[in-house]
């Protein structure tokens, strides 16, 4: 295999999802497509990793600060859905559920691999819910320790955890966040809602959020887990059943 070849496969190999064969499929292809089709490929990268910050409000990915949900007159200012990853968010608001607004961690607590609350976007969260009040800044730097948290693998973020995307603006800097996060919707939040996916990490974040939000006078719940709809119950897990008993609803 030619060195350019061998180069492209190697590089094409450390994308998440993708192994050597499919690296190799991918890059073969890539030599046998049109030069044009090649350089819209390699503008497109550009452009996401040059063009593409995080929102100063609400962590999200976006290109325009603060992005077009936070400035979206039409979503609930009241409710904030907290996620792991652009992804989650994605996910959550494809089904047109869910009208009120985000906040993305960019990763979950795990104690196992050395993750905690400095490594994700926490701070910022408190801080956006904390309001103008002069003891804001106190509140996101005086979270509670860990303690004995649920120990797993890391669910990885889409941007490597505790380095500001390009253009963020620092979190140390005076007020940026918090400032403009107050000045998208005036109303103070009524409800933080938890969607962190039910594995371990996962649980010891929706509980380390619950435990850290709680004190600030706003309620904050967590999306069910359980049965899916058009699942049968003689091939769910045990703890599957359990979840779905304990969240059971009224009728």
């Amino acid at each position: 295999m030619a060195d350019p070849i061998r180069r492209l496969v190697q590089e094409l190999a450390r994308l998440p999802g993708i192994g050597e064969k499919s690296a190799t499929r991918l890059a073969f292809y890539m030599i046998r497509s049109n030069r044009q089709q090649i350089r819209d490929l390699a503008q497109a990268l550009l452009d996401a990793t040059d063009k593409i910050r995080l929102c100063s409000v609400c962590m999200n990915m976006t290109e325009a600060d603060p992005c077009s949900m936070c400035t979206d007159p039409r979503r609930d200012p009241e409710t904030i859905c907290v996620v792991a990853t652009p992804s989650d968010l994605i996910a959550i608001d494809r089904g047109g559920h869910f009208r009120g607004r985000y906040h993305v961690l960019h990763g979950l607590l795990s104690p196992l691999e050395g993750i905690g609350p400095d490594d994700i976007r926490l701070a910022e969260l408190v801080r956006r819910l904390s309001g103008p009040s002069p003891g804001a800044k106190s509140a996101a730097q005086g979270l509670p320790p860990q303690g004995d948290l649920a120990q797993g693998e890391l669910a990885q973020g889409d941007l490597a955890q505790g380095e500001p995307a390009q253009g963020e603006p620092a979190q140390g800097e005076s007020g940026s966040t918090a400032d403009q996060g107050r000045s998208v919707g005036s109303r103070s939040v009524r409800e933080v809602i938890i969607a962190t996916s039910p594995s371990v990490d996962g649980e010891a974040t929706a509980m380390y959020i619950a435990r850290t939000i709680k004190p600030l006078g706003i309620q904050v719940s967590r999306i069910a887990t359980g049965l899916p709809v058009g699942g049968e119950l003689e091939y769910s897990d045990q703890a599957t059943i359990a979840r779905a008993l304990a969240g059971r609803a009224t009728m």
